[in-house]
């Protein structure tokens, strides 16, 4: 069922995972030659740079010891899960693609009702059936070697590399050309917790491709299985978004894993022409969360809107390092990511906007805001711009601050309590992300979950 990695240093771990792909590759002849060429490439590339160390300047606020010098087992099938498992993480009316240790679950799932030429299910099942769908776009734009873009190396992402070299199974979504699926696609991971004693490690491998002026939505979860609060294992996904011209996706990630779980993720999106995407990213679980968003604008009129929430407390961390390309004229992105955090909880943000020589009339707009709600919380921003065009309109800039005392005295004067007038205003300044998902069911459920988080959040609710 599993492969054990022993504990070791950061550099042994690195072998072991080199050898433990000669073992994982050993059967896995029957996939297309490209495939298997990119899978060696990247276990060679990670061999090489190994895990990233406080060193490395995209990751020297994020210890991810716990993970290089852990001990871990590579899941290999999934463990059993009943369909109670699944309740708390519906999306009602949706189709339903459930995958547990990152291997899809044909009996859990339901997607039975494919309006014609639609696929959506196990991205494994697809290589095997037809692998020259997907063979134009799988790993075609996330990184797993050295990339120079405008003169300047681009820092890689071992975990991405890991992932490509590993993934076993995920999900394959494909929309047809002039294809508009008006029903979400409810995309649920759930992780187990190990039975042998060496927690589990899983590679979701998701290929989301929409083609030439289709819609579709996507709402993809991450979640445990059995105890939210105290499994251990480790997700390592990654997500390739596909649009083609005129495409219009509308995604949205939930990530409710175990408090103390490893969840390292990379979401990699490539827009043509005229496409339009709007992606909801929402954190709330895992002892450390790494979440890599890299969208590539390579066509003219592209529209991107990239939004983020996270909440943490306790001795969480949560990491957001973005990169947005515009790589052609006339594109638009949009990136707002609110933080609120507590107890000594940590987050970091980076994020950076490349604007192209070429990307003249570019309008792009960053913002990141952090909420404080304790004095031993710490929120790292480093918002960034690199523009290589004239004409263009740029703004970035970043908050960290604790709850205006004015506002809290407003409320205090209205006869509301001091703990209920400060979670009125902390749920206000998360709901404005909230607010933004279009898909009914999770934006209510999120904010269900805001009022749980909240003291008083029974006043807040009927406040609000």
């Amino acid at each position: 069922m599993t492969t054990a990695i022993r504990e070791q240093t950061a550099s042994d771990r690195r072998t072991d995972h080199v050898a433990d792909f000669e073992r994982f590759g050993a059967g896995r002849g029957g996939e297309p030659q490209r495939l298997r060429e990119l899978r060696r490439r990247a276990v060679e590339r990670f061999a090489e740079i190994g895990f990233p160390t406080s060193r490395w300047e995209q990751w020297r606020k994020t210890d991810v010891r716990p993970l290089s010098q852990g001990t871990f087992a590579r899941a290999a099938a999934p463990a059993p899960v009943s369909p109670e498992a699944l309740t708390p993480h519906l999306v009602p009316g949706a189709h339903r693609l459930v995958f547990v240790d990152g291997f899809f679950v044909a009996g859990l799932s339901d997607v039975s009702e494919l309006p014609p030429g639609v696929y959506a299910g196990s991205l494994a099942a697809a290589l095997a059936a037809e692998p020259q769908r997907l063979e134009p776009h799988l790993g075609r734009h996330v990184r797993v070697g050295e990339t120079v873009i405008e003169g300047k190396k681009v820092d890689e992402n071992p975990f991405a590399a890991l992932n490509t070299a590993f993934f076993a199974d995920g999900a394959f979504v494909h929309v047809p050309k002039n294809t508009v699926v008006e029903t979400p696609f409810h995309l649920l991971f759930l992780s187990t917790a190990a039975s042998d004693g060496a927690p589990r490690l899983s590679y979701p491998r998701n290929l989301l491709l929409a083609g030439e002026a289709s819609q579709m939505t996507v709402v993809e979860t991450y979640a445990a299985a059995g105890d939210a609060e105290a499994d251990v294992y480790w997700s390592c996904a990654v997500t390739e978004v596909v649009l083609e011209q005129a495409a219009v996706v509308d995604h949205c990630k939930v990530q409710h894993e175990s408090r103390q779980a490893f969840h390292v993720a990379t979401q990699q999106v490539y827009q043509g022409r005229d496409s339009s995407l709007s992606s909801h990213a929402v954190s709330t679980g895992g002892a450390i969360t790494r979440n890599d968003v890299n969208a590539y604008l390579g066509g003219e009129g592209v529209h991107s809107t990239l939004n983020g929430l996270y909440l943490a407390d306790g001795s969480q961390l949560v990491d957001n390092h973005m990169r947005v390309d515009h790589a052609m004229p006339h594109g638009d992105s949009h990136e707002l990511y609110k933080g609120v955090l507590d107890g000594q909880a940590r987050s970091v943000f980076n994020g950076l906007i490349h604007v192209h020589q070429d990307a003249q009339k570019t309008d792009a707009k960053q913002t990141n805001r952090n909420l404080l709600l304790s004095r031993g919380a710490l929120a790292s921003s480093n918002p960034q711009l690199e523009i290589f065009a004239d004409d263009v309109r740029c703004t970035h800039g970043s908050t960290v601050g604790q709850l205006d005392r004015e506002a809290v005295f407003y409320l205090r004067s209205r006869g509301i309590g001091e703990e209920a007038a400060k979670s009125l205003l902390t749920y206000a300044f998360a709901a404005d992300v909230v607010s933004r998902i279009k898909v009914e069911p999770v934006r209510r459920d999120l904010e269900e979950l805001l009022f749980r988080r909240l003291p008083r959040g029974e006043v807040v609710r009927q406040a609000v």
